[in-house]
């Protein structure tokens, strides 16, 4: 592709690696399509964050395609990963340390299986207090490191698929489609209490949006190895 093909608008598929933000990944493009082309300027953004935790689709858009960022964002979400059943943490993923334990003797395949539709449809859920959500002028996580309390008002979801894929001891692997606005992690906390115990979230990765699927995607190297060299 040229410069004015950026420029005019591009939909690239990225697979983001573990430990990277969403910012990092478009700063990181930004960044080497500029340096390619000579471009002194050039719209990129992403339509929908995931946490530095998680891998997957990170939908981006350059040029004058960053118009339809709000669209692609409102577009169903797909994800994939595991839940650890029996602990919970403040993030309620691995970003921080378990905080508490709980018996998971009680648990059974058929609990697990069964306490899925209390999830499928219009559901209530509170963001984790750990996320980019601001209040009051600040965000979420900033509270949280803080450690001062803070009230977060529940909201409004809607998960359309929830599928136990895989149970291994207190390991359990699953795949949700969902709305925008839905916090997977949240889902694995909301998911050990209806369990009558406690959970988190310890592996993510988006698989869709919308149309978008992962497998279409590339790695961040890729694409940088696709781009003009000096």
């Amino acid at each position: 592709m040229t410069a004015e093909d950026y420029l005019t608008g591009q939909v690239l598929l990225i697979d983001k690696p573990l430990h990277w933000t969403s910012f990092q990944v478009v700063n990181k493009l930004r960044w080497e399509i500029r340096r390619a082309f000579n471009i002194k300027k050039i719209k990129v953004g992403h339509a929908g964050t995931l946490d530095p935790l998680a891998t997957g689709l990170l939908v981006i858009c350059t040029g004058k395609m960053t118009k339809k960022i709000d669209s692609f964002q409102a577009q169903i979400k797909e994800y994939t990963g595991t839940f650890v059943l029996g602990s919970t943490t403040p993030s309620y993923d691995l970003e921080t340390d378990v905080d508490q334990t709980f018996p998971t003797d009680h648990i059974t395949e058929n609990l697990i299986q069964n306490a899925t539709s209390q999830f499928i449809g219009e559901i209530s859920q509170c963001p984790p207090v750990f996320s980019a959500l601001k209040k009051d002028g600040k965000r979420l996580y900033e509270f949280a490191r803080a450690g001062e309390e803070v009230d977060i008002p529940s909201r409004q979801v809607h998960i359309s698929e929830f599928e136990i894929t895989r149970i291994d001891g207190v390991e359990v692997d699953f795949r949700v489609v969902c709305s925008k606005g839905t916090y997977i992690r949240s889902l694995a906390n909301d998911f050990g209490k209806a369990l009558h115990s406690g959970a988190h979230l310890s592996v993510l990765r988006r698989t869709k949006i919308g149309d978008f699927d992962v497998e279409n995607g590339i790695s961040v190297e890729d694409f940088i190895k696709s781009l003009p060299s000096e």
